[in-house]
């Protein structure tokens, strides 16, 4: 921590006492964490008065990769935001880096991830030896391999698909497109659905989803749904398998074997606490040799 932050910093507390009657207990808790994030940025060469909100981003993606919860990162930017909102004010500050940064979410939490043993029994499931069951292995193996949403993953169309490069490209919320690598794995299921089930199961008729059912027209995700329950129910998984969570064990993996918490949301689409538009220029090849690095089927 610099000597400027450590006196800004009391300053801040000082003004903070005085304007607001804030109790011991809550001006501790600023002084702490203030601390953390000054020790924080004094490491990448910063200060409080000269961090960037890009700065700030990687403090709380730090918090959350060492396990906080949502309600603990959500105290973090509290006092993050009401120190800069002082400094702005005191003229110490010119922006405040902490404006446009999203609070988390602070409802219910997320789905429990499937272990890695069960992923494996899941994705073994379905017979393979039928259309049917080589579609859902294929889907199966591409939504951990991706970790897309189901409504993404339903809507994927052929044109989508690039299994020379091993990409896809996923039109997201919002609109938003984002480049997503596959994996050998699952690159290797897919181009055995097109070449061995798709066309059995469309019988002649074109169809641009790249997921089609017996009546010749794209998946549904109320039928995957129904699929992946079976599944998981023929697995012998006890817990109640949605598709939400194999999106989740994706993400779980892939942080269980190092993979950077921001690559993981890049590649989810996620616009969440520490999922920024900074992000986003990550070049694609990059993401491609980090999914084949860390992912356990990568």
């Amino acid at each position: 921590m610099t000597a400027t932050d450590d006196t800004t910093l009391e300053r801040f507390l000082d003004a903070a006492w005085a304007e607001r009657g804030l109790s011991e207990n809550t001006l501790q808790s600023y002084r702490y964490d203030l601390l953390r994030v000054s020790e924080f940025l004094s490491r990448r060469g910063r200060s409080l008065q000269a961090a960037s909100r890009e700065d700030l981003l990687a403090f709380l993606a730090l918090q959350v990769r060492s396990g906080r919860r949502p309600r603990s990162l959500s105290r973090y930017l509290s006092g993050i935001r009401q120190y800069y909102r002082w400094a702005l004010r005191e003229g110490l500050v010119t922006k405040d880096p902490s404006a446009l940064i999203e609070s988390p979410k602070l409802g219910r939490g997320l789905p429990k991830a499937l272990s890695e043993q069960q992923v494996e029994q899941l994705l073994s499931s379905p017979d393979v030896a039928k259309p049917l069951g080589l579609r859902d292995r294929a889907m199966l193996e591409l939504m951990y391999a991706t970790g897309l949403r189901v409504s993404e993953l339903v809507g994927l169309e052929v044109a989508n698909l690039n299994l020379n490069q091993g990409v896809i490209r996923v039109t997201g919320k919002g609109g938003k497109e984002r480049l997503v690598p596959l994996g050998e794995v699952a690159v290797d299921w897919l181009q055995r659905y097109l070449d061995e089930a798709r066309g059995e199961l469309l019988k002649g008729t074109r169809c641009p989803l790249l997921f089609v059912t017996q009546r010749k027209a794209g998946m549904t995700r109320q039928a995957f749904w129904h699929a992946i329950r079976k599944h998981a129910k023929a697995a012998e998984i006890s817990q109640d398998v949605s598709p939400h969570m194999l999106r989740h064990s994706f993400a779980t993996h892939l942080l269980n074997h190092g993979a950077d918490l921001r690559v993981v949301q890049l590649l989810l689409g996620h616009s969440d606490l520490s999922t920024t538009q900074i992000y986003t220029h990550i070049a694609r090849e990059g993401l491609k040799q980090i999914h084949s690095k860390h992912h356990p089927r990568g």
